[in-house]
């Protein structure tokens, strides 16, 4: 008899439970908030009006923190550049783009890092070239180190492996810079491609660059603490990635960071052509020189694609859409952690945003990042009540597309996606009875202990992380998740009802 009292008692309070968690009402409401800028910068793309390009024709950005200003830095790369307006409104072109800011959110450009594209850069480039190329400074890593700021660039003939990059040293991030010669340097006959620097300081002091792009992979060197160069003079470093078909299929962009947390570093690279399916890839080591793993185990320097993948082209409704996500730099602030990236404007794919996410960390040491840029709206508990609702959800796939490719890149008047190169959202609808509709059918859930669990279908089932933020088609705050699949695909989602 008691057994059963206690059974009933059970049922009882389970249903009790239950009918909580279905009455529980919502502390969380969708409110109308103005981007903090458009994304179409067409009206503003003139030389003349330079000065309001904080987030506008950013491309390959780094950054650091000094004090309690970020700073952020890029290649010169620029809409419809017209050198004669350049010269008349007194812009030079080709020197390293410079932001500032406080908050992540806003940014102030301010001006250009150096006064001339590096001699002896242009020299190396064009002594191997017939006298062509080194027309611009690509790809700037900033440091700092013992009271010094270190700014890295790189200098080369596009579609071909004969680079320079250089260092440059200055008592201030904003300069004047000072040339403080070569780190690595290639050639024609080289394996490497001397581009796209990023470099980590390990916990023993050591220093490591990585760098690289289709031309052989990716590469880890170590460097001199005092001097920024390479530690032994000429080393060029090991292989630590690289793709199957690298004369054709892109990997670049390596960007490394330390997790304290998961006591791994991070390498963060860029697949497939910048202006089209450009997607951000990550693998892990113990090392600052690998080996680096994928979430399957998968060493990076075998040829073989990686996941998970973080990033791809996508569109959200009510927006044209997104490509050439990719080249990312990554910060750590306060414990938080964001990634910034390029971002191409669809259809035409031409006007360059800066795009900044925060990553979030899921249960097995992967990041995620946000399906939204991040707008510095506060963080705010939520209750299983706040997600019933409508939904717009993304399931980042991988291009499957094959294109004619010049040196990894589109075909001049390609640059438009295919349909299936772009990830779309699909409208679902989370009910109060723990249920999802929609396309497939599935079931959801959520409480503080194990978070949000979403199952679709047969595809998309696992557990995602949610956050509020700014759903930038909208012009409204409201709750957002992201994750990784089992497959090694990001899971994106926002509330829109």
């Amino acid at each position: 008899m008691k057994h059963r009292s206690t059974k009933a008692l059970i049922i009882v309070l389970t249903g009790i439970l239950l009918a909580a968690c279905q009455t529980e009402k919502a502390t969380f409401v969708i409110e109308s908030n103005p981007n903090p800028w458009p994304d179409d910068y067409t009206n503003i793309a003139g030389m003349q009006n330079y000065q309001s390009w904080g987030t506008y024709n950013v491309h390959d950005p780094a950054c650091f923190k000094v004090g309690d200003t970020f700073y952020m830095y890029s290649t010169d790369a620029i809409f419809r550049e017209n050198k004669d307006e350049a010269k008349e409104a007194g812009v030079p072109l080709g020197y390293i783009q410079v932001r500032k800011s406080t908050d992540l959110v806003n940014w102030e450009f301010h001006g250009w890092a150096f006064p001339e594209i590096p001699k002896e850069a242009v020299k190396h480039v064009h002594d191997n070239n017939n006298s062509k190329g080194a027309t611009n400074i690509w790809a700037p890593y900033p440091l700092e180190y013992n009271g010094k700021y270190r700014l890295y660039y790189c200098v080369s003939a596009f579609g071909k492996s004969i680079s320079y990059l250089g260092l440059a040293e200055s008592d201030s991030p904003e300069g004047p810079w000072e040339l403080k010669g070569c780190v690595v340097k290639t050639d024609s006959t080289s394996q490497m491609n001397a581009i796209d620097p990023s470099v980590i300081i390990t916990g023993d002091g050591d220093h490591w660059m990585v760098y690289g792009s289709y031309f052989g992979g990716l590469y880890a060197v170590q460097l001199n603490p005092e001097t920024g160069l390479t530690l032994e003079e000429g080393d060029q470093g090991n292989c630590i990635a690289r793709r199957a078909n690298g004369k054709k299929d892109n990997i670049e962009a390596p960007e490394i960071i330390y997790h304290p947390g998961f006591q791994k570093y991070y390498l963060f690279v860029s697949y497939d052509p910048l202006m089209t399916t450009y997607n951000v890839r990550v693998g892990r080591s113990d090392s600052p020189e690998g080996p680096f793993y994928d979430m399957f185990g998968t060493d990076m320097k075998d040829e073989t694609n990686n996941f998970p993948i973080l990033t791809h082209p996508y569109r959200f409704n009510n927006h044209p859409g997104w490509a050439g996500t990719a080249h990312c730099g990554v910060i750590a602030d306060k414990g938080r952690y964001y990634m910034m990236h390029q971002a191409r404007l669809s259809p035409g794919n031409h006007l360059m945003d800066l795009h900044l996410r925060e990553i979030f960390w899921n249960e097995d040491g992967w990041p995620a990042v946000s399906p939204e840029r991040y707008a510095g709206i506060p963080v705010q508990s939520l209750k299983r009540a706040d997600f019933v609702g409508d939904w717009e959800i993304i399931l980042i796939r991988d291009n499957k597309y094959e294109r004619d490719l010049w040196a990894g890149q589109i075909l001049w008047g390609e640059g438009e996606l295919r349909d299936n190169e772009i990830n779309v959202s699909v409208v679902y609808t989370f009910t109060e009875n723990g249920k999802i509709t929609g396309e497939q059918n599935g079931e959801w859930s959520y409480d503080e202990q194990n978070g949000l669990q979403i199952m679709i279908g047969d595809e998309i089932a696992g557990s995602v992380i949610p956050h509020t933020g700014q759903d930038w088609e909208n012009e409204r705050t409201t709750i957002l998740f992201t994750g990784i699949e089992k497959h090694g695909f990001s899971i994106w989602g926002k509330r829109i009802r």
